[in-house]
């Protein structure tokens, strides 16, 4: 059976299919967990020792050593996408209610999940559609979207806004197994290699144990039509200003920021990472990861399909030219880890 082909199919399927497989469980056996507790209960409630493994396995995984064009390339969108997202959420802290809203077409929607769902681009198909659209720089500019994964970012942006306050020390351990790993990363290529496979191994299973937090009926209320709203605000309201710095700022042609509008696969974790340190969001992180999670769906269906029309209007045609004889094909990017194969 050809079951690992049929979901690197699927954008993000690494992280979503296993994220559904937990969200039947938690709907159809809520009290599987307890029932059978031991290591099956850990690993259906256990999200957060996951995640940290994770992220310290992200941390292990990044180079310092890349090409001036990479880094511009990449700190051009996670700066513009990290400031976008904070303006966003300062707005609407100012709206929005703390406890999200309750009643009306907007129920569901809170703070929380609006950073959540802006703040972390989807380098995985960031890279795939560069090495499509864009020159081999661009599509090695994802290398430092890995900064953005986990809740540090959000939590910032929740901090800096006003939304929330966090004690020094949680940001210290937030970001403390992710700085722990690239330490050891860049000291030792060889603790690079050992580690780096965990930031791919673990996804499936933090995406299983985030499932096991999500009812599904709650996709048959209007969460959908919300969601799907969050999805199109994110390509708008980061596209946009991603455009405009990839043009202005990277020397490209606004290809590679439209191709950054996406939501990250890892960013459904956000909430409820989010919400084990600071307990006001306990009630909007469920919530709030399933409006993520149909971000993160939306967007890794419309943003190919928008960047693939702004390239033929927009693109310059010496872009192709520029890839040179060792640009693979889009076929051969594996985008439900994030790297290139």
């Amino acid at each position: 059976m050809q079951i690992k082909s049929a979901i690197d199919r699927i954008p993000g399927g690494l992280m979503l299919i296993p994220l559904l497989l937990g969200a039947v469980c938690k709907t159809f056996v809520p009290d599987a967990a307890g029932y059978f507790k031991g290591f099956t209960q850990g690993i259906m409630t256990g999200v957060i020792p996951i995640l940290a493994v994770w992220f310290f396995c992200m941390g292990a995984s990044i180079k310092l050593s890349s090409t001036g064009t990479v880094l511009r390339k990449s700190g051009t969108i996670v700066l513009t996408k990290f400031v976008a997202a904070g303006i966003v959420t300062l707005i609407a802290s100012t709206i929005l209610p703390p406890d999200g809203v309750k009643t009306g077409i907007f129920a569901g929607l809170s703070v929380l999940a609006i950073v959540c769902a802006m703040d972390m681009t989807n380098g995985g198909l960031y890279a795939s559609l560069m090495q499509t659209y864009g020159t081999k720089e661009e599509a090695g500019a994802f290398v430092l979207t890995s900064i953005e994964s986990g809740p540090l970012m959000s939590m910032i942006i929740l901090g800096a806004s006003g939304v929330a306050h966090f004690e020094p020390q949680i940001f210290v351990g937030a970001i403390l197994p992710f700085l722990i790993g690239f330490a050891l990363g860049n000291l030792d290529p060889k603790l690079r290699d050992f580690f780096a496979p965990g930031s791919v191994l673990m996804i499936p299973f933090f995406a299983f144990s985030l499932g096991n937090t999500i009812d599904l009926h709650t996709l048959l209320s209007p969460l959908v039509g919300l969601g799907v709203a969050l999805a199109l605000a994110v390509i708008i309201l980061t596209g946009i200003p991603l455009i405009l710095a990839d043009r202005y700022i990277g020397g490209g042609n606004g290809t590679a920021g439209l191709a950054a509008s996406s939501t990250a696969g890892a960013a459904a974790a956000n909430p409820i990472a989010i919400a084990a340190v600071a307990p006001q969001f306990a009630a909007t992180a469920p919530t709030a990861t399933a409006l993520v999670a149909i971000c993160i769906i939306v967007t890794s269906i419309i943003v190919p399909i928008i960047t693939g029309f702004w390239f033929k209007k927009f693109g310059k045609p010496a872009a192709a030219d520029a890839r040179g004889p060792d640009h693979m094909p889009a076929s051969h990017v594996n985008f439900s880890d994030g790297r290139l194969r």
